[in-house]
């Protein structure tokens, strides 16, 4: 839990960061790439190919892909379609795809895990929803497009782990999963990106060195490590931590407008829910 309560609050100041002085100003392909690239020479120091046979290789690798790579091409993508509000709205089923996609990968079905992401789910569409335009239903498949790479990377990491034979180093292997994310980054850069809006201050080339670096390096790594210490329900639900957290610290930073009363009771519905799923964990564990 510490590991995920941290990023999701490193999460909040990095999205803040990301709205107020990159977004429109400079190219999305290019932060995304930039900030993988930075996030593999963290990890390539550390790397031994040893540790892992060919297919975990190639699993972690596609889980970086999918998970960081692929994840942020649809999440981009989703901004042509919708609006900002409408995009964080959809981003709030991730919950019930990790339930779902942990029960069906390690071959279970917990229904007290999804009926706590659902209510985790309800927390934050409370705190979220703004009303939705009348055309948003490509937009809304390419959001669920996202939260379901990102769901099915955490899930898939939680998954390939639990097939290792000795306990392994994960800082050692972990940078395959940032090479599969480069290697979605690097063409959807030369397809999609635009060279004419490039960093053009100092300003913006230090965020994008923390996002790369922090954010999306350490970030990444510890989110999933996190992913190992909880139950399927726990990570579900703090998918959506990140929806208060982020109002929040957008309301300290930049004083934006925010529903107080939203916010406290979507806040406090996805806590209970989190607390639900805890004390679940903790009796079968007991059992």
């Amino acid at each position: 839990m510490f590991y995920l309560i941290t990023v999701t609050v490193l999460w909040a100041f990095s999205f803040s960061l990301i709205g107020e002085f990159l977004a429109g100003s400079v190219d999305s392909y290019f932060a995304v790439l930039t900030r993988i690239v930075l996030a593999t020479l963290v990890f390539l120091p550390f790397l031994k190919p040893a540790l892992l046979n060919l297919k975990q290789k190639a699993i972690l690798a596609s889980l970086g892909a999918v998970q960081l790579g692929l994840m942020y091409i649809f999440f981009y993508h989703a901004f042509l379609f919708l609006s900002v509000p409408e995009v964080l709205l959809f981003t709030i089923f991730t919950p019930l795809y990790v339930a779902i996609l942990n029960d069906a990968l390690f071959k279970r079905f917990t229904p007290f895990y999804l009926l706590c992401a659902l209510i985790a789910t309800t927390g934050a569409a409370i705190i979220r929803f703004n009303g939705i335009s009348d055309n948003y239903w490509f937009g809304f498949a390419i959001v669920q497009g996202a939260n379901l790479s990102f769901a099915l990377g955490q899930v898939g990491y939680k998954k390939l782990t639990s097939t290792f034979k000795t306990q392994v180093p994960y800082h050692n292997v972990f940078a395959w999963f940032y090479l599969g994310a480069l290697a979605v980054a690097l063409p959807a850069f030369f397809i999609f990106g635009n060279t004419s809006q490039l960093p053009q201050s100092a300003q913006q080339w230090g965020i994008l060195l923390w996002l790369g670096i922090v954010a999306s390096g350490l970030g990444y790594y510890f989110w999933n490590q996190g992913a190992l210490k909880v139950s399927g329900g726990t990570l579900a639900i703090m998918n959506n931590a990140l929806i208060p957290a982020g109002l929040v610290v957008n309301l300290l930073l930049w004083q934006k407008d925010t529903d107080f009363f939203r916010l406290f009771f979507g806040g406090a519905i996805i806590a209970i829910a989190l607390w639900m799923s805890h004390q679940y964990s903790k009796k079968q564990k007991q059992l």
